[in-house]
């Protein structure tokens, strides 16, 4: 199939093109991502000026707080400046580098969110063999394992749009490029790659999500059998680490398991793991934890007497 170009630019529609809807708009998601980056922050350099950066969990932790402030600016600073905008556009070409970015990031987050509960069910089901289980060299070999997963399932997803010829129109009925939308405006048959779209994102995020339902029913059932305080200790993490999951997997399943269409409610589907799951994380992880939140009180109240130190 030849790919043949007429498009340089797709004209986004965005959430609405109510003028009072958009204001609206605008000054929750700038809000949003003020917290975002702040919650993030907070995690980050909370974590970094203790010893919790010695702790696989943590060590975790510190990463999913970085894809999410990665995985959120691939989208909402342009979804932002656009609702203040008469016309959206963006360039064919940073279409391409934001379906690339949002899949890699999004892809890291979904990884690490694997592995955060893999050392949940290691400590908590294994707990005589968490410290040679969970390593230090181990922990670093399993993120470089998600960067790399996340690589090259946003390369598969990039190369199936990248190759598809676009001859007009030129609106993209979503406030950033996706692949569906995207797949909407080819003019060629798409229905192979729309079945390719559903094995690479699709499958991908159903088999890790009951994976990871799989590993915290385990957890579950194993901390019956523990002492109160231990037992809810254990709830506490695991609770707070089932919310996200759902929170971020179940609007994904919804748009990649089904073969290629759009509705309009994708739009606002998109938005849970796009703005809202990355801004709950803070609060999530935080509020919920009480190592964290003594810690926090630590480095943020008092002077700061923790040094921090890396996992090498």
């Amino acid at each position: 199939m030849e790919n043949t170009n007429n498009i340089t630019e797709f004209i986004l529609l965005g959430l609405s093109q109510n003028k009072k809807v958009k204001t609206l708009c605008f000054l929750l998601f700038l809000f949003c991502y003020m917290a975002i980056w702040m919650g993030n922050a907070l995690i980050l350099t909370s974590i970094m000026c203790s010893q919790l950066v010695d702790q696989p969990m943590y060590f975790f932790l510190n990463y999913l707080a970085l894809s999410d402030v990665c995985y959120t600016s691939t989208v909402t600073p342009k979804l932002v400046s656009d609702l203040l905008a008469e016309r959206s556009v963006i360039s064919y070409t940073s279409c391409m580098v934001q379906l690339f970015a949002m899949h890699f990031f999004g892809g890291i987050e979904v990884f690490i969110l694997t592995v955060m509960a893999y050392d949940r069910y290691v400590a908590i089901c294994k707990p005589l063999h968490y410290p040679a289980i969970m390593s230090r060299l181990r922990c670093h070999a399993m993120v470089t394992a998600c960067c790399a997963g996340a690589f090259l399932h946003s390369l598969v997803q990039c190369l199936l749009i990248v190759n598809l010829p676009f001859c007009g129109p030129n609106e993209l009925d979503h406030y950033f490029c996706d692949v569906y939308p995207l797949l909407k405006l080819a003019c060629t048959d798409t229905y192979i790659v729309g079945i390719l779209v559903v094995a690479n994102s699709g499958m991908m995020g159903l088999v890790i999500f009951v994976v990871l339902m799989l590993s915290y029913l385990l957890i579950l059932c194993t901390i019956r059998d523990y002492p109160v305080e231990n037992r809810k200790k254990a709830l506490s993490t695991c609770s707070s680490h089932i919310a996200m999951v759902v929170l971020f997997f179940v609007p994904v399943l919804f748009i990649y398991i089904r073969p290629a269409t759009t509705f309009p409610e994708d739009k606002v589907f998109a938005l849970f793991y796009t703005i809202i799951a990355p801004m709950f994380n803070p609060l999530i992880y935080t509020l919920r934890n009480t190592e964290m939140k003594n810690v926090m009180r630590k480095v943020w109240c008092q002077k700061p007497r923790l040094t921090g130190r890396h996992i090498s």
